[in-house]
């Protein structure tokens, strides 16, 4: 995949989780942390997963110790605590794609998960489970949102209108 491709997922990523974000502050801190039946519980258990997730992939991605976080882990039980991080990560996300090029993302890379098994893959490849991970659990939030405030309450995610939003802009 071209790195056009991946900067491009980068910035739909931030576009994607500030739109989410937005949504689920509206329908508030008590709704957000209800249990409500996806992978992590609630909104914000699923929110609090993406970003720990990110933090293990990009460390696994430049090549240092992930830090020592279980994928359930709670950084922050409120949505307006954990934003921040989550707009910190995406920057994140955005300048280490921005960095790449032809033959870093050709790179193999090593790592071990969360079971202790290692792995070697193209950074290429783990790039694109990375942007599909996350397009998966937002879609998980994005059905929670739904079920709580109806959907209206839920903004589109889809690529189609951040690449629409990018052309008129």
């Amino acid at each position: 995949m071209p790195l056009r491709s991946y900067t491009t997922f980068a910035a739909y990523n931030a576009w994607a989780n500030a739109r989410l974000y937005a949504a689920a502050r509206a329908q508030g801190e008590d709704a957000c942390g209800r249990p409500a039946g996806a992978f992590f519980g609630s909104v914000s258990a699923t929110l609090n997963h993406l970003v720990v997730a990110d933090r293990i992939w990009l460390a696994r991605f430049e090549g240092k110790a992930p830090p020592a976080l279980k994928l359930d882990t709670i950084l922050a039980p409120r949505i307006a605590d954990l934003e921040p991080l989550r707009t910190a990560e995406d920057a994140r996300i955005i300048a280490f794609t921005a960095a790449q090029d032809a033959l870093s993302l050709s790179a193999e890379i090593s790592y071990a998960n969360s079971s202790g098994q290692t792995f070697r893959q193209s950074l290429a490849s783990a790039l694109d489970h990375f942007f599909n991970h996350q397009a998966h659990h937002r879609g998980q939030a994005h059905a929670l949102l739904t079920s709580i405030g109806g959907r209206e309450a839920a903004p589109s995610l889809d690529l189609i209108v951040f690449q629409r939003e990018q052309a008129g802009a």
